[in-house]
């Protein structure tokens, strides 16, 4: 198949761990400037907790392979629980709760431990109360994990739209309200904390094509600029495949007042079903280049070499417009990225 990119040579990265971590996991200090010792455009990735049952055997590989290119951090995902059916005889079905990817806390702790590299654990609001995430707060600190990612998070399957756990939250700006008065010395029920531990920086999501939720674009980058209002020192995009989007919502943002910095988040594609899939799933345009392309493949191979040469195209065009850094979505897609970063850094 004819391609329409020209992808440079592939290089071993030059970075180690050792050579690039930094003195302490505060997100300010991360991405502070200068980076010393860092390349000029940073990496970071985003894991997600084993599924119930399956170890971390797999999840340690993912981390095992794209260690080498010195990532800042390494985001944790927080899961819901969410409802299972089974039969228990008679014709009956039983319903109940089942939580498939527990252990967001511990995983964080186990990197921490194991590699060194700084760990960013989501906390979301989704299928959460407050003293829920009150007592995620508490584990973080006793491990010393005190940079989060704050998000709603998603509906449950059975909601046609988001409701909130009853005594949770019913949006990100809430769950930033509660770390604020947590960071401030006070439990979710007023008690003051009698010895207040260090204060949590956190991080929020941004969304290049805006929220599915939002009613246009600029209330979306209102409420970014809120959250950097009350703390927010560093936004993550939702993926996305057209720069040219990212580069609008950059400029309306900065415009708009937010000064945090903005790390575009990616994927590449890998497989066949993905064409149709991640559009719908996560409110994204496939540029008309890219679709014309993946059109052609007849296979998931295929799609998978398209989707490394679209995305390294993408972090050429977004490293040389000065992004602080890079952020990966690795889930299905660990070897596309390692080969990604081979090229670019």
């Amino acid at each position: 198949m004819t391609r329409i990119w020209q992808i440079m040579p592939i290089f071993a990265p030059k970075k180690t761990i050792t050579d690039t971590l930094p003195t302490t996991h505060m997100l300010a200090h991360i991405y502070a400037e200068p980076t010393t010792g860092k390349p000029a455009t940073g990496f970071s990735f985003e894991v997600l907790p084993p599924l119930k049952g399956t170890g971390t055997d797999s999840l340690f590989r993912t981390i095992e392979t794209l260690a080498p290119f010195a990532p800042r951090h390494i985001n944790i995902t927080t899961h819901r629980s969410e409802y299972v059916y089974r039969e228990v005889g008679g014709g009956m079905v039983e319903r109940r709760r089942v939580r498939r990817r527990p252990g967001t806390i511990a995983i964080a702790a186990a990197i921490q431990q194991r590699w060194g590299i700084p760990v960013i654990p989501h906390i979301v609001c989704s299928g959460a109360t407050r003293e829920d995430i009150e007592y995620m707060l508490l584990d973080l600190q006793f491990l010393g994990i005190s940079d989060v990612f704050l998000l709603r998070g998603d509906k449950a399957r059975e909601e046609s739209a988001f409701q909130p756990t009853p005594g949770g939250l019913a949006h990100a700006l809430e769950l930033i309200d509660q770390v604020n008065r947590f960071n401030a010395g006070y439990f979710c029920d007023g008690t003051p904390i009698k010895i207040p531990g260090k204060a949590f920086e956190f991080g929020v999501a941004a969304y290049p094509e805006k929220h599915e939720e939002a009613p246009n674009i600029q209330s979306d980058i209102d409420v970014l600029l809120e959250k950097q209002r009350r703390g927010a020192t560093l936004a993550i995009t939702q993926l996305f495949y057209d720069n040219e989007a990212f580069f609008r919502f950059l400029d309306m943002a900065r415009a708009a007042g937010v000064t945090m910095p903005i790390i575009p988040g990616l994927k590449p594609l890998t497989k066949l079903s993905q064409i149709t899939v991640v559009p719908k799933t996560f409110r994204c345009d496939l540029p008309q280049p890219l679709y014309a392309e993946l059109r052609r493949c007849q296979s998931d191979d295929e799609v998978r070499q398209v989707g490394v040469e679209w995305t390294t195209q993408q972090c050429r065009e977004l490293m040389a417009h000065g992004v602080p850094s890079l952020h990966f979505y690795t889930l299905s897609a660990v070897d596309s990225i390692r080969q990604i970063a081979q090229a670019i850094y």
